[in-house]
């Protein structure tokens, strides 16, 4: 039985084919043109699309695809290139403390900054930055320039994050799921599992604070598991709550996910990935599942290294060699140094990519290396950059000032930003009401220390 979460059926087929290439099977043209046929005002919830999603589960496969990419941890594990980064340990508690802080600050400082404009495009931002006399992005965004009948569209967590209402970090799904990371880390401890993760969504998320690829898991985990069936939970996997009716799961929601279990793994980029993994696995596939991965190595490496380059290949280390994601970053690395600017490298990315979804996993990972090496890690400016691409700007801004702020601690956070929230964070995640950000490193290290 087909049914609607993010969206409704036939929206979700319809994103289903462009996944479906994307992953290197081959959808035939008469199958585009029949879902293309259907009108989404009268035929969004049509009996037929379920015979449709019956003919995509025997797709064959591109004979040229030529990336190996697995969604279990063994599979993933025996792909990774030979040489990896090694975990760090000896930190001093106060030394560490003050980074967990800064962590934490920038990748609040980051989702605020980029809020506001999340989903536009680069020419769309840098004009409306000039309108508010912001350009170079340098502050947080005025909404001076925002037309009467606009305002309306922006939701209500939003209107935090304006420059004229600026006072703490409020409401986001990228700070709910930071928040939710502690929270399992604190309740279930090291050997946590998917389960825990998804329960603890039930517990402490409201249903519309989760997107995509999120919605449709939490449907089909719940739609499985719910009271009885709760205690035989081999009847829900992960490989049928990361699938069914889920064609968006390989785009950004796991990456944005890493943070908290990172945190929690300072030092030790491979239990980072693993936590990310058990994490990102009952929602995303392959390159979703990679984004978090990479991502959590990288900030959980943050904390003891500074080179860049260094950080990148220790991330890679992590995920399988031969994978998109990982060709991706690599061609990050080659236009950084080739090219003259973000905005050069943002028109390159669009045309390598043309059809990529604005949310996608590998685009917003490649921005976000581009925004640390033309940033020259410096946090407020690398946060800046990652905003001003466009795309996802509140995901990247906040990853970005996750390592940006872990390499600089707080006490060297710099700049103007950091300052304007007040060390005050008010998500809508249960348990985390109103808190400091020092309160949530102090946690976060307590955990580290367990």
């Amino acid at each position: 039985m087909l049914f609607g979460g993010y969206e409704v059926p036939l929206s979700l087929l319809r994103q289903e084919l462009i996944q479906l290439e994307e992953e290197g099977y081959i959808v035939s043209q008469a199958i585009k043109d029949k879902v293309a046929a259907y009108d989404c005002e009268k035929d969004a919830w049509n009996d037929e699309l379920e015979l449709i999603y019956k003919e995509l589960e025997n797709l064959p496969r591109q004979s040229d695809f030529k990336y190996v990419e697995p969604d279990e941890l063994d599979e993933i594990r025996a792909l990774r290139p030979a040489e990896r980064g090694k975990a760090v340990t000896d930190f001093d508690h106060e030394a560490l403390l003050d980074k967990m802080h800064g962590a934490y600050t920038g990748r609040f400082v980051g989702c605020a900054l980029g809020q506001v404009v999340e989903g536009w495009p680069m020419d769309k931002i840098k004009d409306y930055l000039r309108k508010v006399d912001n350009y170079p992005l340098h502050d947080f965004i005025s909404r001076k320039a925002v037309p009467p009948e606009e305002d309306k569209n922006y939701a209500p967590a939003t209107h935090a994050s304006w420059k004229e209402n600026i006072c703490c970090m409020g409401p986001d799904d990228d700070v709910s799921y930071t928040l939710i990371g502690l929270h399992v880390m604190e309740r279930c401890g090291r050997d946590f599992s998917w389960v825990d993760v998804a329960e603890a969504w039930n517990r402490c998320l409201p249903y519309d604070a989760i997107c995509t690829a999120e919605t449709q898991a939490i449907l089909n985990f719940n739609m499985r598991s719910r009271r009885y069936f709760r205690k035989h939970c081999s009847i829900v996997t992960p490989q049928f709550t990361r699938r069914f009716n889920n064609p968006y799961r390989e785009w950004i929601g796991a990456q944005i996910r890493a943070d908290g279990w990172a945190y929690c793994a300072a030092g030790n980029p491979e239990l980072a990935a693993e936590y990310a993994y058990r994490d990102a696995s009952w929602t995303h596939v392959k390159n979703g599942i990679y984004g978090e991965m990479f991502f959590a190595a990288m900030i959980a490496a943050s904390f003891a290294e500074r080179n860049l380059d260094r950080l990148i290949d220790i991330a890679l280390g992590e995920i399988p060699e031969n994978c998109r994601l990982a060709e991706g970053i690599r061609l990050a690395q080659k236009w950084c140094r080739e090219l003259p600017d973000f905005t050069a490298f943002v028109r390159k990315l669009d045309e390598t990519y043309p059809t990529m979804s604005a949310v996608h996993t590998i685009n917003n990972a490649m921005i976000c290396i581009m925004a640390l090496y033309y940033g020259e890690m410096n946090p407020d400016r690398s946060i800046a950059i990652s905003v001003m691409a466009g795309k996802d700007t509140d995901c990247n801004g906040a990853t970005v000032g996750s390592i940006v702020g872990a390499i600089a601690g707080y006490k060297n956070f710099g700049g103007t930003l950091a300052a304007q929230l007040n060390d005050r964070v008010r998500p809508d995640v249960f348990g985390f009401r109103d808190t400091s950000m020092r309160e949530l490193a102090e946690r976060t290290l307590k955990v580290w220390q367990s």
